[in-house]
């Protein structure tokens, strides 16, 4: 792997509530206690800031990752490790913001089956899609694509997240 002091972005992609905002702060402070810039981005925070107004329509959800893609690849090649906590469902747009990173981009499936993922329901998602009360849920009545040939897979359900961290710091240093 590149000199993780020259900037990378770790894109951590999975269903709601697999684990990747946990992983990703986690991640953050191994890395902030190894000396290194590190920047967080995280989709639900950033959807009340960067890209608020955009709804979850294949087109806006495009256009919320390729956002907040840009912004990880303008702090990547400023060499800041930015960790990516986002949904991001569709594989073309993890590709072309991989193209985009020009090899300072770490794709992160965080496998965590849908099943897990609803017993989670750390925001209720799960809960109102059952209840008819939200459509368009991701994994569920809506696509998720999971990565083909990501550089890391966590399956947060067979590990604690001292594990999940410990394996994507490994993977990281390989």
């Amino acid at each position: 792997m590149a000199d993780l002091a020259q900037g990378l972005t770790v894109w951590l992609t999975g269903l709601p509530s697999a684990g990747k905002t946990t992983i990703g702060h986690a991640l953050e402070k191994r890395l902030l206690a190894d000396g290194l810039r590190v920047e967080v981005l995280d989709g639900d925070v950033l959807r009340t800031h960067l890209t608020r107004g955009l709804g979850f329509s294949r087109e806006d959800r495009e256009e919320n990752v390729r956002r907040i893609g840009f912004v990880a690849h303008l702090l990547s090649r400023n060499g800041v490790v930015v960790v990516v906590s986002v949904i991001s469902p569709y594989r073309a747009m993890r590709d072309e913001l991989r193209e985009l990173h020009a090899g300072r981009f770490f794709e992160v499936h965080v496998a965590t089956p849908v099943e897990v993922c609803a017993e989670r329901d750390v925001k209720g998602l799960y809960a109102k899609q059952r209840a008819g009360e939200l459509q368009g849920l991701t994994g569920v009545d809506d696509p998720y694509e999971a990565p083909l040939h990501p550089e890391a897979v966590i399956e947060t359900q067979h590990q604690t997240l001292e594990q999940s961290v410990e394996a994507l710091w490994q993977a990281l240093h390989s």
